[in-house]
């Protein structure tokens, strides 16, 4: 089963290559994958025809327990046939359907071979989870499927409904699996269905979480309203999807699940009510219809609704007739499909009131829609007639249903033959259809499908066999398939719905009124289009009640949130109750006690920048708190965070008032100090939680002996970055390039790779006054510091130095590339800061996107490296040599993933010095909204 999958991956992968190398010819060879997977559901059957199953199953995740686990039983047998059968003649038939100048065929034929493979996910899954995983890939594929037409609005349309109805019910499917695997303590079904379930409400709410992703994926109501409108996809699309797989989904989870929980409470009354109601009110709908397709469309979701009725009815007899039922379908609908695909691509149309004459076009099409309709309608001898009768047998001794099943399939005669007589009956006043030639690869696929649909009807005893394992599982079995049981209710039943639909048909001219006027003053459609236009609405309300553009208020609701929900919890763990030290030596309470008053400080503060300062002075102190702990590397991380923090903030501060508003009043400022109390209270007290709620050791607890042995290296702080826990800084180094190029796209007003800024000509020329610093003359003198120029220019290289000793030591001794590139960064903003963004671009001439760049592809390097040389992504490896004139050398090769480090850290602060700093420094000069500032010509302000 695995194989095929990957079968099926690499023919999606391959796709677009192939169609680009032969067009729609590529289908041909594509359809190889499902073919496959029908030809292996062929040879399985002797293993699932006395009850057997195949059972595959490969490790995935486990430390969840969960593994790749697959099983074949006959009912998810018969839909592998089906999925891998139709599924191959969709894609022969689609390489003539389509021709070679067809937009997005290549999406097409991709998607196409790789949703069949994510329904052979659903179908194979014995793991509740595992076939979410394949639901929710459907759910993906026909959205991209029933999309194909991006250029019209409809296309668009269809899929978003689509997508939205069957993703919201499958998440609710999601809850429901959860809900039972947890209490059942596996998730895979054949061992929950063999042990005791859940009684009570429990079961009952995840019985209709379930049955609610079920249903939405069948379009059974009240989900019915995105079928209709998905057949704005292209025909061998809604062939598939929607006659002989996806929709399926739904009817083959409520076949699975039925043998075990039609018991419930909810269950039967549900999916037969539900599946009785559509069933009628879709075959109504289709005898509307003036499109061919859109007729098809409304009648297959009325046999969706048979479909749901009879195999969620959890009855031995009645499984019997829902797998025969399921079969007929997929024969009988896919080829009615496919032939309304060669009418609408050979005459141009699909519209009835414009069809004329077709029987004489091509007697081959004709037969093959007959024989389709048929079926559909239950005429002997074809396959769908034997499914009803089973049908209207199993349900003989529960009148009110059968009534109702009986009323449908009159509906469904009448919209058969209402179908054979607007495709090909002569009509008066419409120019005949000139007759022309179908090619073979058009029509063979249709035909194939209705020359089963007949031999299947005589080999129902075959058919009985093979499907009879399933409905054994809900006890002894009294229903036999059958072309000819004898004078039976059944039959009765049968003649009397065929010659029902038979007279509302010929009645359909007087009926045309009553049709008109019988009908939902609400269609599904324009109630779907009513709930997402009132959520939009409601989205909006929201939104401008919430979004208000205020910091403040937004950071409130945030921490009203942390107070009320994380906070209500905490306090029924009492983390008061615990004994803890309040303190290791006297230092830090006194460091802690600086911390409070700095608090306070700052929220009373008036001025930006001394909040800013005093804010600051709460981050110097928590890196104290981190020395008298012991832990050099925190404390030395902290502070030059801390520094670089403040050096962001005083960029910043320049284009804001110097002062805080007069606002909020005095009220508002204490219930902000009071959130701010309550927070500070609640975060403490989850920390407290969180530490004493520990009963597995401490993974940590190994990391000391771990950096020795493995990662070469005594700095555990240091190894863990870049080795125990290297896949975790990888991440964190994506998202450091994200925010740098953020930060840079809010900003940069011109592109990031223009050119550097030049320096003034008059100040280029320079006075015969010593430069200490390149970029100094270009300030006004007013914001020149000769003694920062001198002191920077001594000190600079020092810096830059010392950070590349933090970023070599870091191995073994405090430091590493983060540290190391903090320091580099900040001897940046000090020369920026000093002598003005001329400056910043002497001392860094490089775009810092290509640093950025550099430092990202170092650090996945050292990891594909490692993988190169036969050890594991991001492995370290140590190499000790004797070199000439140095000695011995210890090298370790993490630290080319620390150098990685380094360069992305320094990129980061070179973006923002270059946006928040130097940018906002132009933006100054051409606006002239500041005093002071560059010393600049004219020209170089233009």
């Amino acid at each position: 089963m695995l194989v095929l999958l990957i079968l099926h991956l690499v023919a999606a992968l391959a796709a677009p290559l192939l169609v680009r190398w032969w067009g729609p010819r590529a289908c041909y060879p594509l359809a190889l994958a499902p073919a496959a997977a029908f030809c292996w559901a062929v040879a399985r059957t002797p293993a699932v025809a006395d009850g057997g199953a195949v059972v595959e199953t490969y490790p995935w995740i486990r430390q969840l327990g969960l593994d790749i686990a697959f099983r074949l039983t006959t009912l998810s047998w018969l839909m592998t046939l089906l999925i891998g059968g139709v599924g191959a003649l969709v894609l022969v038939y689609s390489a003539r359907y389509f021709n070679a100048g067809s937009t997005g065929l290549a999406q097409f034929a991709a998607v196409m071979v790789a949703f069949a493979g994510a329904m052979l996910v659903l179908v194979f899954a014995d793991d509740l989870l595992l076939l979410y995983v394949g639901w929710e890939l459907t759910t993906i594929f026909s959205y991209l499927l029933i999309g194909h037409s991006t250029e019209r609005r409809s296309s668009r349309w269809a899929a978003a409904q689509a997508l939205i109805v069957t993703t919201a019910g499958g998440l609710a499917m999601l809850v429901g699996f959860i809900m039972l695997g947890q209490h059942a303590g596996t998730y895979r079904w054949s061992e929950i269905s063999a042990q005791p379930l859940p009684g009570g409400g429990y079961l009952v709410g995840a019985v209709l979480l379930i049955l609610a992703g079920a249903l939405s994926k069948s379009a059974v109501l009240p989900f019915s309203s995105w079928l209709p409108v998905a057949m704005a996809a292209p025909t061998p699309v809604s062939a598939y999807l929607h006659a002989a797989a996806m929709v399926k989904a739904g009817v083959y989870l409520v076949g699975l699940l039925a043998p075990t929980l039609a018991t419930v409470g909810p269950w039967r009354p549900l999916v037969q009510v539900a599946g009785v109601a559509t069933m009628l009110l879709g075959g109504w709908a289709a005898l509307r219809q003036t499109d061919l397709k859109l007729l098809l469309a409304y009648g297959t979701v009325s046999q969706l609704g048979l479909l749901v009725a009879v195999t969620g009815s959890g009855t031995p007899d009645a499984a019997l007739a829902g797998t025969a039922m399921l079969l007929a379908h997929a024969l009988f609908k896919a080829a009615l499909f496919l032939v309304v695909g060669i009418i609408d691509h050979e005459a141009g149309t699909r519209d009835l009131r414009e069809l004329s004459g077709l029987r004489h076009w091509s007697r081959p099409l004709f037969v093959v829609a007959v024989l389709a309709a048929a079926s559909m309608a239950g005429v002997p001898p074809l396959v769908g007639f034997v499914a009803k009768e089973t049908v209207f047998g199993a349900f003989i001794d529960q009148p009110l249903l059968l009534t109702g099943l009986v009323a449908g399939t009159v509906l469904t005669v009448a919209y058969s033959a209402r179908f054979l007589w607007g495709a090909f009956a002569d009509r008066p006043g419409v120019a005949p259809v000139p007759p022309g030639s179908i090619a073979a690869s058009l029509l063979v696929p249709p035909a194939v499908l209705a020359g089963v649909g007949l031999l299947a009807g005589p080999a129902a005893s075959v058919l009985d066999d093979l499907l009879r394992p399933y409905a054994d599982l809900l006890g002894g079995v009294d229903a036999h398939l059958a072309l000819w049981a004898g004078p039976t209710p059944a039959l009765g039943l049968s003649v009397l719905a065929l010659v029902g639909g038979g007279l509302l048909f010929a009645v359909r001219g007087p009926l045309a009124p009553v049709l008109a006027r019988l009908r939902s003053p609400v269609s599904g459609n324009q109630g779907y289009e009513w709930l997402v236009g009132w959520l939009d609405r409601l989205a909006i309300e929201v939104t401008g009640t919430t979004q208000r553009g205020s910091l403040p208020q937004y950071l409130g609701v945030i921490l009203v949130t942390l107070v009320l929900v994380p906070g209500t919890a905490m306090v029924s763990a009492s983390p008061w109750r615990a004994r803890i030290p309040l303190w290791d030596n006297l230092l830090q309470p006194v460091v802690v006690l600086v911390i409070a008053v700095a608090a306070v400080l700052a929220v009373g503060a008036r001025r930006r920048l001394t909040a800013m300062l005093l804010v600051g002075m709460t981050g110097y102190g928590t890196a104290m708190l981190f020395v008298l702990h012991g832990a050099p590397d925190l404390a030395l991380t902290q502070f030059l965070v801390e520094t670089s923090t403040i050096a962001v903030f005083v960029l910043v501060l320049r284009r804001l008032p110097e002062r805080f508003s007069a606002r909020p009043l005095r009220r508002a400022r204490w219930a902000r100090r009071a959130i701010g109390v309550a927070a500070g209270v609640v975060t403490a007290g989850l920390a407290l939680t969180a530490v004493g709620a520990r009963r597995a050791p401490d993974i940590s607890a190994a990391f000391p002996d771990l950096a020795v042995m493995q990662g070469y290296g005594r700095n555990v702080v240091n190894v863990t970055l870049v080795d125990i826990r290297a896949w975790d800084t990888m991440g964190e180094l994506a998202v450091l390039v994200v925010a740098a190029t953020g930060v840079a796209s809010l900003i940069f007003e011109r592109s990031r790779t223009g050119p550097r800024p030049r320096r003034p000509e008059a100040e280029q020329q320079g006075s015969g006054r010593p430069v200490w610093l390149r970029g100094g003359p270009t300030l006004y003198e007013e914001r020149r510091s000769i003694v920062l120029e001198v002191v920077i220019r001594l000190i600079f290289h020092t810096v830059v130095l010392f950070s590349l000793f933090l970023l070599f030591s870091g191995h073994n001794a405090p430091g590493g590339g983060f540290a190391g590139g903090l320091v580099a960064g900040l001897a940046l903003g000090v020369r920026y800061l000093a002598g003005g963004r001329y400056e910043l671009t002497e001392a860094a001439p490089i775009g810092a996107g290509a640093i950025l760049g550099a430092g990202l592809a170092v650090a996945v390097g050292s990891g594909v490296v490692a993988l190169l040389v036969g050890g594991s992504v991001l492995e370290s490896a140590k190499v000790d040599r004797t070199l000439p004139l140095i000695g011995d050398a210890h090298l370790v090769t993490s630290l080319f993933f620390d150098i990685g480090v380094y360069l992305v850290v320094i990129g980061l602060v070179l973006d923002i010095l270059r946006s928040l700093g130097a940018e906002v420094d132009r933006h100054i000069e051409a606006t002239g909204t500041a005093a002071g500032g560059l010393a600049v010509d004219k020209g170089d302000r233009a």
